[in-house]
């Protein structure tokens, strides 16, 4: 089918991940995964069978009971104890799109052939992803290490008919959507509680979902502040390659070149000059917004092999015939990803905070605050308060969760990562980011109104008369709160491609 992701061994990247969301595709097994999910099943059955020696998860019990063995009668009421009793989750409900990239990831991770689960319970949950039935998840719980055991509690319950789902815009018992398509709750077996539990889905599905509006808001932090330049009347020079050649980080070129081709054309930027030097948050644009492109990239190969791998405990290796217990489940690799990633974007959103003060200050023949008659009206005087305080809001959230950590499990689990609060607050910095640079929008186009009758480039002209129809000119003052949320509005209605 054309519009059917196989869940396969082939590598899963952030681009394909953005294909099936945008495209709304549904997704399958491979017949290789079908083959790999049932082969270790079988392997599982069988070395319960003719081993009676305790197997962490599977014949015991969990965390600091891991010594307790457990009858062979009493393994799939111990699998589905440990769903319930995990399912402790509180705070703010997961967004929908996130819940939705979990299902698919844990179900990519349990497509693998070494998680033991059974391939009903796979395709369970894909019934549940391509029916849009979402378990109600919420984002307090989970302390980054043993898996994110809370979420994914509440990820699993609505396979037993227990807990809620959010459907077709209504929050449901999961029970009445399992008698709507005629499903039987799923009896769990041994070690599919576990399967379904550990993980880094929680964390990873937020990484993702946060990377790819970063990659976007990435680029428009460029366009935008290429506005604000030719609003400020800057100068071109600091953008220069030779400039960046010799200091050759990548995301520092591209960024200057990227404004550079922004620009071409401009009637504005080259015109004289009445000043040497732009302030450092125009100058600087290359290496402050290439320094956090930098981080985007290093934060996407960490969640690249992480969606591509398998983060629950215990393994199980068909071929070498042994099941081994260790700690895939931690998260520490996500959380510092996070935490860095929330630092970059934070700084993304206080360098376009000084471009927007910048832009309201009456320099440079521009009015103050942006509007004619000052005084009389306002204008843009308190957009850069509201940026201002959302800036510093991103400074108190990109302090790191990651070099926190609490005993858990009477000190069986005495290190956790702390990645699902860097998950969270990551994705505040984010939301905070737009808003951030939707006020710089407002703010560089209405400066370069100013600049008339000489024009901008062909491409900014083009933006800008596309922003404007949503986000009229300001000739006198009005409540600014719509306008920054069209604003917001007009920069998510685009998708800006990645590059793999």
């Amino acid at each position: 089918m054309e519009n059917t992701h196989y869940i396969s061994s082939e590598v899963l990247t952030l681009e394909t991940l953005q294909e099936i969301i945008s495209l709304h595709k549904s997704i399958s097994l491979s017949e290789e995964s079908r083959i790999n999910i049932q082969k270790c099943r079988e392997y599982l059955d069988k070395k319960l069978v003719n081993n009676d020696k305790p197997i962490y998860g599977i014949n015991t019990g969990f965390g600091s009971l891991c010594n307790v063995k457990i009858s062979n009668e009493d393994l799939s009421q111990l699998q589905e104890n440990l769903v319930k009793s995990h399912a402790c989750g509180t705070g703010d409900i997961v967004p929908n799109e996130i819940v939705k990239i979990m299902l698919l990831l844990k179900i990519q991770s349990l497509s693998y052939g070494h998680s033991g689960v059974q391939l009903l319970t796979v395709e369970r949950l894909i019934d549940f992803y391509n029916n849009d039935v979402l378990p109600i998840i919420y984002t307090q719980g989970s302390l980054g290490a043993s898996g994110d055991l809370a979420p994914l509690a509440h990820l699993s319950l609505p396979l037993l008919g227990l807990g809620e789902v959010n459907f077709q815009g209504t929050k449901i018992q999961s029970s009445e959507v399992l008698k709507k398509f005629n499903w039987e709750p799923i009896v769990l077996q041994s070690k599919e509680g576990l399967a379904l539990l550990n993980g880094t889905q929680f964390m990873s599905s937020y990484g993702c979902y946060i990377l790819l509006k970063a990659i976007k808001y990435s680029y428009f932090a460029d366009v935008i502040s290429a506005v604000s330049l030719e609003g400020f009347d800057g100068r071109i020079e600091p953008f220069h390659e030779l400039i960046h050649m010799v200091r050759p980080h990548k995301g520092q070129i591209v960024t200057a070149r990227r404004i550079k081709e922004i620009l071409e054309g401009s009637q504005i930027i080259l015109q004289q000059k009445a000043h040497v030097q732009d302030p450092y948050s125009f100058r600087c644009i290359p290496q402050v917004h290439g320094a956090s492109k930098d981080t985007i990239d290093y934060v996407k190969k960490v969640f690249k092999t992480e969606i591509n791998s398998v983060t629950d405990n215990p393994n199980i290796f068909v071929g070498e015939d042994v099941i081994i217990s260790g700690g895939n489940f931690h998260g520490q690799p996500l959380a510092l990803a996070l935490d860095f990633l929330a630092i970059a974007l934070a700084e993304l959103g206080s360098i376009s905070e000084r471009r927007t003060y910048q832009l309201i200050s009456g320099l440079r023949g521009l009015p103050a605050f942006l509007i004619d008659n000052p005084g009389l009206n306002s204008g843009f005087m308190i957009p850069q308060y509201t940026a201002a305080s959302i800036a510093s809001q991103n400074k108190q959230l990109a302090t790191p969760a990651c070099i926190d950590s609490i005993v858990s499990s009477n000190g069986q689990e005495d290190h956790v990562s702390m990645g699902a609060n860097s998950a969270t607050k990551c994705l505040k910095v984010m939301e905070n980011l737009e808003r951030i640079l939707a006020i710089e929008l407002m703010n560089a186009s209405q400066a370069i109104h100013f600049r008339e009758p000489l024009q901008s480039s062909a491409f900014i002209e083009m933006f800008l008369k596309s922003y404007r129809a949503d986000v009229p000119l300001v000739k006198e003052d009005r409540i600014l709160h719509y306008d920054i949320e069209n604003s917001v509005a007009f920069l998510n209605s685009f998708i800006v491609e990645l590059e793999d």
